[in-house]
């Protein structure tokens, strides 16, 4: 007769779960976990809590900030409740509130660390500038009450593509040692239809390998004093030089950026089987 072992029985294998968020950024102090307020990363660990019971802190690829959205942040974490990716996917979007949504679920290695794994991110700016104020889209826009140039923004833009040291773009006080990022593209554009009207907004898009405290906003900032015709030629590319945060335009408003993609190092991102949901 076998005798079974005394004491607890074995816990359970941890997992390593990743999941793809979208999320209106309005109510939300950021993704990053603050005391007292509302933010995407405590609500999510919130959540995590309520369904295992475990206490663990989500980490994300981004860490956008008070009032920025996404359409695919990446967040992973590690549980030992033994739920599938399929069930946490269930369960997740039927306790997250109405503003955040997980459109995927998989189980990674668990060694996954979305930051290190995110090759490229893309943003987008939302500009309007039509003469009537924005109804639908107004609280995802950056309201400027004069035409842009948009053209002329375009131009601008091509000064800060590739890799250049981003010290200008950047909101002091900074704790990063290195201020050196790549921009791969950076596009200025009007959508044919975006928002109230036709040719109401203009976008800027970025696409980078990673991006300083509020660079995408004040590169957006920059952008429109050119377009507005309070700066000339040129003077994109003296900021940029400059290496010096007040060189640079002001920082755009928040409600108008949003994380629209996050690229990963296939190698550690699992191809698509059946633990992945959504999307």
């Amino acid at each position: 007769m076998t005798t079974l072992p005394s004491g607890d029985p074995p816990s359970a294998p941890s997992r390593r779960i990743a999941v793809r968020l979208a999320y209106d950024g309005t109510r939300y102090a950021g993704w990053q976990i603050q005391p007292g307020l509302a933010t995407v990363q405590g609500t999510l660990a919130e959540a995590i809590r309520s369904i295992s019971g475990e206490v663990v802190m989500p980490r994300g690829a981004s860490r956008t900030d008070s009032g920025v959205h996404a359409v695919d942040q990446v967040a992973a974490f590690t549980s030992t409740s033994g739920h599938s990716a399929a069930v946490w996917w269930r369960a997740l979007n039927a306790l997250l509130p109405p503003d955040i949504a997980v459109r995927e679920a998989r189980e990674v290695a668990a060694t996954f660390d979305p930051v290190s794994a995110a090759i490229r991110k893309r943003y987008r700016y939302r500009i309007y500038d039509a003469r009537w104020r924005p109804v639908l889209d107004r609280h995802l826009v950056w309201r400027w009450r004069c035409r842009l140039d948009e053209e002329r923004m375009r131009e601008e833009a091509a000064a800060l593509v590739g890799e250049h040291d981003f010290t200008s773009f950047e909101s002091a006080p900074s704790t990063r040692v290195s201020k050196v990022r790549t921009i791969h593209s950076l596009g200025v554009f009007r959508p044919p239809l975006a928002g109230d009207a036709a040719g109401a907004e203009v976008w800027v898009e970025v696409v980078g390998n990673g991006f300083l405290y509020n660079m995408v906003r004040i590169i957006v900032g920059s952008l429109v004093m050119v377009g507005s015709g309070r700066r000339s030629p040129g003077w994109l590319g003296e900021a940029l030089a400059a290496r010096s945060r007040p060189a640079a335009g002001p920082t755009a408003p928040p409600q108008g950026l949003v994380l629209v993609s996050i690229e990963l190092d296939p190698g550690k991102w699992p191809a698509t089987g059946a633990s992945e949901l959504g999307s």
